[in-house]
Order: structure tokens, then sequence, then C-alpha cells
């Protein structure tokens, strides 16, 4: 079973399984599944979300960041021994079977100090230099070489012949937008940053507010974060849900409605 070690200065402080369709949260507060108690790491610092097989950490709009193998990043698919940092912290993501011991202590305040340290400094001089790098989107262009380019939502030109997989999707918008979007991605991101592949506007809205996956048994739309949760065929969902055939998407002021394309005899 996918674990993740919580590590301060060499010395590991508690391992933490991770279980599929279970979501965890790492920050200061005692009300998180892992705690960390100290002042340069948020309140609620970062999440991991279980989205099919695989797991997504998620930074929560933390003051100092969330860096991944010295990379500050918004959104990172786990691979086995990635190392995360939050604050002087460390947490390895590994596959292997051990029972969590959870180390927590007591919160002392809750103001979130600005960190300032060399190693800090020297990780934010290595990233990049815009915090929100959607970094979904850059594991899957480097793992998806080939693939067709994907159709942004205003355009209504001509469309790249090409032989069409039973499973390829599209969104079609019904609100909040114009156009269509094939869904050629293995993940297409949804929020209100810019750097969403589908961009949705709401006032309590995530950065990332949910994703789409594309699995073997088909498109699976997961919810992240964020008010109002979408719903699904006026029915709200907290959970990933496989769509079907002419489901209506809803999130924020936004309405897709989902449909597979046939493909090309």
């Amino acid at each position: 079973m996918p674990t993740i070690t919580l590590i301060f200065k060499n010395k590991p402080l508690g391992d933490y399984q991770l279980r599929n369709g279970v979501s965890i949260t790492i920050g200061r507060r005692q009300d998180n599944d892992v705690v960390i108690d100290d002042p340069v790491v948020s309140g609620h610092h970062a999440k991991i979300d279980s989205l099919g097989e695989r797991f997504v950490l998620i930074d929560l709009q933390s003051k100092n960041g969330a860096f991944v193998n010295e990379q500050l990043v918004n959104t990172h698919w786990l691979e086995h021994g990635d190392v995360i940092n939050i604050g002087d912290h460390s947490l390895v993501f590994e596959q292997r079977k051990k029972e969590p011991t959870l180390n927590r202590k007591t919160d002392k305040d809750d103001d979130t100090l600005v960190m300032n340290s060399s190693q800090h400094r020297r990780m934010m001089k290595k990233s990049t230099s815009h915090k929100s790098i959607n970094v979904v989107r850059f594991w899957d262009k480097s793992q998806s070489r080939g693939a067709v380019k994907e159709v942004e939502p205003q355009t209504s030109g001509p469309t790249t012949h090409r032989k069409k997989e039973a499973t390829d999707g599209t969104l079609t918008y019904l609100a909040g937008g114009n156009g269509r979007i094939e869904l050629t991605r293995k993940i297409t991101t949804i929020g209100k940053h810019p750097t969403s592949d589908i961009v949705v506007k709401g006032f309590l809205l995530d950065p990332t507010s949910a994703t789409i996956s594309k699995e073997p048994a088909g498109f699976y739309f997961n919810y992240i974060g964020g008010l109002p949760k979408p719903k699904i065929n006026d029915i709200t969902v907290g959970d990933s849900t496989l769509l079907t055939d002419s489901d209506i998407i809803e999130i924020g002021s936004t309405r897709l409605q989902f449909s597979y394309d046939k493909p090309a005899k």
C-alpha cells in the first residue's frame, strides 16, 4: 500500500498510509491527517487526493508553497520516491506496506510565518518564478508525446482529420463559454486558475476544482475542492464519477455536456 513518511532533519516522524478513494490533508492545524508543527506551514497547506489508482498532491494556496523534488508545484502526480518539501519537513512517497504511526503535536499559533531559510530560497530560485505552474499539464505533455493537440474552447475552424478512438470524449459548452473541447489528455484540469485546461468562474471555487481523467473504462469526473460542489445531471457529486454519454456537468457558472465521439469508419 502506498505510504508517505514524514521526516524532519533526517529523522522519521511517522508513516501514513494512502488509500484509494480517500484524501488526506497536510498542515499545521490539528484537524489535518498529517500535522506539521512548524510556524512556516499553513493551517491547511496541501492535500493528497486519490484519483483512480494514482495519487495527486495539491497545494492549498499555502503561503510558502509546496515543493516536489525541489520544484515548486501547484499540483503534481506522485511517483515512487518523490520527496515533498513543506517548510523544513519532508514527506517521502513510497510503495510499501507499513502501519501508519501518527505523531501529532499541539498548534502554538494560527498565523503562518513567511519562510526565510537558505533551503527555501534555493528551491524557489530553482523553481519557476511563477508559483501556480500547471504541473498536471506539464506531466501529461511529457507522457503523451505525439498526442493530438487539444481544441481550444473558442476555436471554430477546421479540425485535424484523424482516426478517433472509441474512447474519445468531448465537452460542449452550454453556459459560461463557447465551442467544444476534445478530451485528448489523460488528465484535464478544471478550475478558476488561468492555467487550468478549462477555466471556470466562481468566488469560492478552488484553483483546481475538478479533473476529468481518461481511463481504460472511460472518463471519470473527479471533485477536488471548493464550493459549491459540482453537479452532474443536477445531482451534487463529491466522489469520482464515471461519465456517461450526454451527462451535463455544472461547476460554478459553467455548464458542459459530455459526449463520447464515435470512431471514424
